[in-house]
């Protein structure tokens, strides 16, 4: 599953993995779960899926 939701590219946000799509860096994406923030929360707020959230963690 990671390989199809997460793209590292050193020419894109300086190589952090990212949502493939989204722009969004899976840093965000864990630090939004560590904070206390849902699934759901998480999906409206960066317009990505429960996939995209998976694959990160």
């Amino acid at each position: 599953m990671f390989e199809t939701r997460i793209n590292i590219d050193p020419e894109v946000m300086h190589g952090m993995p990212i949502i493939k799509g989204a722009r969004v860096s899976v840093d965000v994406i864990l630090r939004s779960l560590a904070s206390g923030m849902e699934m759901e929360e998480i999906e409206e707020e960066y317009e990505i899926g429960k996939e995209d959230i998976l694959a990160s963690i």
